[in-house]
């Protein structure tokens, strides 16, 4: 029987999330919810902040889908139909802004991790935080983030608690992370397209 790693017990991988017509708003909460979960893997308190912030951001989404199921069924939709309410904060948009920050500079830091075999998950994080999430931090977040980031596990380590059979945790991490990057992608193409959000 094959061994059960972290990817067998998501609840939604980013890999089964439609993205068409538009990206799934539930499926992609669900994904998402799921994403989260490995920074419990990554076992420091230190990253308690991000937990915290890409729930946040979850909970507005999911909050905005709950008051208007019909206009929020693709992510894209419920970007756009917010944006027609004048007058009102599109925190739903927001909150899908900064989650997305979250995801790339996850996807990011397991992507340079996949490419350099050699390189340890500290070194790969504080590379991907350079380039994503450290342009949009004040000095307090900066800070939080740093010591986050020096107390990432051994990459030995944090793989194993992946699963035990390297090959498929292999293959799994893969396909999981090659579908997120693609939704991750799907939906910078649609912040860069409306500069209008004001973000």
């Amino acid at each position: 029987m094959a061994t059960e790693t972290w990817f067998d017990g998501l609840k939604r991988n980013f890999k089964d999330v439609p993205t068409e017509p538009g990206v799934d708003t539930k499926q992609f909460l669900e994904a998402s919810e799921s994403l989260v979960t490995l920074f419990d893997l990554l076992g420091s308190t230190a990253f308690g902040a991000v937990i915290s912030d890409m729930n946040g951001n979850i909970k507005k989404i999911n909050d905005r889908l709950v008051a208007a199921p019909g206009q929020s069924a693709t992510l894209q939709s419920l970007v756009h139909e917010e944006s027609k309410e004048k007058g009102k904060k599109a925190s739903a948009t927001e909150g899908l802004l900064w989650l997305l920050r979250g995801l790339e500079f996850t996807s990011k830091a397991l992507r340079h991790n996949a490419d350099n075999p050699n390189e340890e998950l500290a070194t790969s994080f504080q590379e991907s935080y350079n380039g994503t999430l450290k342009q949009h931090h004040n000095f307090v977040v900066k800070g939080v983030f740093s010591l986050a980031l020096k107390a990432t596990p051994y990459r030995k380590d944090f793989y194993e608690k992946l699963g035990s059979d390297k090959a498929k945790v292999d293959t799994q991490a893969a396909e999981w992370l090659k579908a997120l990057e693609n939704i991750t992608a799907i939906l910078q193409t649609e912040y860069a397209n409306n500069k209008s959000f004001g973000f």
